[in-house]
Parts: C-alpha cells; structure tokens; sequence
C-alpha cells in the first residue's frame, strides 16, 4: 500500500512536470539556452540545439513517469529516472550555488521556484526514488519475466496512446501556441489593470555596497541607509572604497509578481512608447526576439497584413532599431519579448490594453 502510493505520487511529479514543460517546448527551449550562455556553462554552440535538448529531456520525464505509473519494465525505469533526477539536481545546484539561471523553468510557467526551492524538490524526488528500489527490488525479475501478456498488451496500448497525446500537444506548442498558456500574457489579459497593481504595490529593492578598507584590507557589506549615515564610509581620508562592480541590489518586499513589469516599449531615441500602446483603442503589435533570423518575405507580408488595419497603431518591436521598413519600428527587451512570443515573428492585438489576440506571424498572415 505504501509503496504503490509513493510510487504514484513520484509517477504523478514527473507525469506533471513533463506536462508542463511539453505544453510550450519553445518556452523551456529559452531556458536551456540559459545554461549555455558564458556566464553559465559557457557554451553558446549548443544554443542552436536548444529545441532539440528540452525535447529530449521532457520525452524522458513524460514516458518515464507514465512507464513508474503502470509498473512497466520497473527496474530499468527507476534507475533511469534516478539517472535524471541526478542531471536536474546538478542543474539546480549549480544555478542556486553560483545565482545564475534565477528559474529553471521545472514546472514551466505554471509554478515558479526558486533555484534552491528547484534543488530541494529534486533532492527529495531522489530520495523518494531511492526508497522505490528498495522496496520493489525484490520484484524486478518478477516484473520483467512473470507479467502476463495481456496485462504487457494494456500497458503497451496505454503508453503508446499517451506518448501519442503528448506528441499532438508538444507540436501545437512548437508550430502554434500552447495548448494551455500559463504566461501572464494570455488572451484576455488587461495590461492597464496589470500595470495598475504593479504601481500599488512594487516591490522594494536595497543596495549593499562592497566596501574595501585600503589600509586593513578588510571587506564589509554596508546596505545605502548605513553608507549614507554613518560618514565615515564616505568622508575624506576614509579608507573604505566602493568595489566596482561587486554592489548587490536585494529584494528587501515582494511586490505585486508579474512578468509585465518588464513591458516597457521606447522608440529607437529611447522615449518610452508603452503608455500611448496600452491606451490606444486598438494596437497591433509585431514582435521579433531573432529579427536576423526572419525572412525579409515573411516581414514584408505580416507588414502588408498589419497596414491595412487603420482603426489601430502599428509598431513593430524587436531588438533592432530598423527591423521593419513599413511600420514604425520599437525596441523591447530581448528576454522580455520571448516571454510574450514563443514564435518568431509574432502579432499581438490590443484593445484599450487588453489581449483580443495572439499568434505567430505566419498564421495572422494567413
């Protein structure tokens, strides 16, 4: 009884956390290229390979956690996914240790955690597979030579119906959009009331100084308030000088959470466009995260589709200041636009602020 409900919780973990990730594939792919950035592992090689890498990866998690699900071929599946767990508590580890992926994206955008909170969950999941190989272990030869065929045809007919499923929902999310979308820039979004609660209750950050001493070489971290009110930090002759480079800003309240605290649209001189675009009684929107990768055809055409709209403003926003040639060109965080747009180029449709429509460019063409 114990042993078949921890091995269902485990099964049901992984079950869910591939689910997640499988519904937006292009999403995780962003978090994988996060790790081979040269800040992180240092391999940007493999950023092309990123698709590739989450896909495999979530395939493992999906079928692994369904084949613990239906007891199927039980030793090899646990040993597999403890293998697994091992890769992810390492991923884990590595960016809570040295703070450099703030978010792994282990259950997409549906739950958030923290990179220690990432690590502890997959500390535990390792544990609890532990547990699982002692208590089935008597039963691994019995499991891949005493099972009747009609019970191996069932879980056969099973796992091939839902790895079909799961390949239908992980190409809707790479061709499409997904299935489901957890982000906060789903259809029916109003960004006004968004940006609204952000305004009422920001999160508030203090900045701690690195602080040298020239004469001791002693090293202290002094918060601003400290700094500022205590003048021997500052006064002349103080021996104390500020690192370059080693100030921290820590949060010190959580606000009002939410990804559209980083939609903030400037013209190409820097003036902030994001009101006059929230406001306005209809935005279309083009966006593109890899403007050098998008064909000049395809731009041309989503281009031609957006002018003919004349009840709304057109912008298109990327990373460059001269990506479009027939509608006013915008800028926007590179990270920020991926969070809106999984495709490349992508249309979004405001009315007063508020998403009426989303969707890659090559079906708003269409």
């Amino acid at each position: 009884m114990i042993k078949g409900l921890l091995r269902f919780i485990v099964a049901v973990i992984f079950i869910l956390s591939g689910f997640v990730k499988a519904v937006d594939l292009v999403g995780f792919s962003f978090k994988m290229e996060e790790y081979f950035e040269p800040s992180v592992f240092n391999m940007p090689f493999l950023v092309k390979f990123a698709l590739v890498f989450s896909i495999i990866v979530v395939v493992l998690e999906l079928l692994l956690g369904f084949m613990l699900l239906l007891k199927l071929k039980l030793k090899f599946t646990l040993s597999a996914l403890i293998a697994l767990c091992i890769f992810f508590g390492f991923l884990t580890f590595y960016s809570a240790y040295f703070n450099v992926v703030t978010d792994c994206g282990c259950f997409g955008d549906a739950i958030k955690f923290t990179p220690w909170e990432s690590f502890v969950k997959d500390i535990v999941l390792l544990v609890g597979l532990l547990i699982l190989v002692l208590l089935y272990r008597k039963e691994f030869k019995k499991d891949e030579f005493d099972q009747t065929k009609s019970n191996n045809k069932f879980k056969s007919i099973a796992l091939g119906l839902f790895s079909g499923i799961m390949i239908f929902i992980m190409a809707q999310g790479i061709m499409n959009e997904p299935i489901i979308d957890f982000r906060d820039y789903k259809i029916g979004t109003d960004l006004v009331a968004e940006k609204g609660k952000i305004a009422k209750n920001p999160s508030e950050y203090k900045t701690y100084y690195s602080l040298k001493n020239s004469k001791t070489g002693e090293v202290l971290k002094v918060n601003q308030d400290d700094y500022i009110n205590q003048t021997k930090y500052w006064e002349d002759g103080s021996p104390w000088k500020i690192e370059e480079g080693k100030n921290e800003s820590v949060l010190v309240k959580q606000g009002y959470k939410s990804e559209i605290t980083k939609f903030k649209i400037e013209d190409p001189t820097g003036i902030d466009l994001t009101d006059e675009i929230i406001n306005a009684p209809k935005a279309v929107l083009v966006f593109s995260y890899h403007p050098k990768d998008v064909s000049k055809d395809l731009l041309q055409k989503v281009e031609a589709k957006a002018n003919t709209d004349k009840t709304a403003i057109v912008y298109g926003i990327s990373t460059m200041p001269d990506t479009f040639k027939t509608i006013k060109n915008a800028m926007m965080d590179g990270t920020a636009i991926k969070t809106i747009a999984r495709s490349n180029p992508f249309v979004l449709i405001l009315e007063k602020g508020k998403i009426v429509d989303k969707q890659p460019a090559k079906n708003y063409i269409d």
